[in-house]
């Protein structure tokens, strides 16, 4: 089993998107087994939790960087599984989730990215998106619930937010959940075969999967048109749960490496505090 870099293999190249070029059960970076997987992945688990600890005491001396982790895919692809799986092996204090659902009439009365500002990640976090604002050229435009000039308008919008929130100090980690119209079938039918999963179940599900070509061509245009240098897009093939969580992690550990957040600098005197501490003389 070896490991190389896994960040180049996922990310999409500039240009035309394929998403039929892409095999949503590949194993891009990784020859091993499930089984080695997910050791792969237990064993990466305090490595992680180290390096994004760093990073979030890294923001008691006034640093601003955290990470926004962008978790798009269609309905099973494991949004909830990654969460559970990836961002779990990290501290929860130094994680903000935010699962975007259909937006209010408060928020249809407001730009599309107005409720998405509102939950970025603080400094020393990582913000994770369980869908996001590319819903609004996704959904929006699978069922034209805005114009086409409106939607054309929606990319550069995004990619010019994007480039805000790098400038401002947030590295912007973007990823597809690939997964074949197969293995979804496959998904929500397990779902019905366990009543403890029927919660997870929703009849919408399967009238979406009647768009689903039309789904696939609104993420190929997504992902060419927000493919940018600042914020580039990774597409995980997810057929396989623990390749997808793997690979996951796998990014989030380059990315932090790359930051190199380092540990804060004492602000006092340590000798004198150890003395004070050895010489203590407590009050009974």
């Amino acid at each position: 089993m070896t490991l190389a870099t896994v960040e180049p293999l996922v990310r999409l190249p500039p240009g035309p998107v394929s998403l039929a070029d892409i095999p949503a059960d590949g194993k891009p970076g990784f020859d091993g087994t499930k089984e080695e997987g997910e050791a792969a992945l237990a064993a990466l688990g305090p490595e992680l939790a180290d390096v994004q600890e760093r990073l979030f005491a890294e923001r008691t001396t006034g640093s601003p960087r955290r990470i926004l982790l962008v978790l798009q895919g269609m309905d099973t692809s494991g949004k909830g599984g990654v969460l559970r799986h990836t961002v779990g092996l990290v501290d929860p204090q130094g994680v903000q989730i935010t699962a975007f659902k259909a937006p209010t009439k408060t928020e249809l009365s407001h730009d599309f990215l107005w409720r998405i500002r509102k939950r970025l990640p603080e400094p020393g976090h990582i913000g994770v998106f369980d869908r996001s604002h590319y819903e609004d050229v996704l959904i929006g435009r699978v069922h034209e619930l805005a114009d086409a000039d409106e939607i054309e308008r929606r990319y550069g919008a995004i990619n010019e937010f994007e480039q805000e929130l790098v400038a401002g100090g947030t590295v912007v980690l973007k990823v597809m959940l690939h997964i074949s119209a197969a293995e979804q079938k496959a998904r929500l039918l397990a779902r019905l075969d366990n009543p403890a999963k029927y919660w997870k179940f929703n009849p919408g599900d399967v009238d979406e999967r009647a768009h689903w070509a039309a789904y696939q061509d609104a993420y190929e245009v997504a992902l060419e048109r927000t493919n940018t240098e600042l914020a580039p897009w990774h597409v995980v093939p997810s057929d396989r749960k623990w390749f997808r969580n793997l690979t996951i992690a796998r990014l989030l550990h380059e990315r932090l490496l790359q930051m190199a957040p380092t540990w804060p600098a004492a602000d006092f005197d340590v000798e004198e505090q150890r003395a004070r501490l050895v010489n203590e003389v407590l009050v009974t």
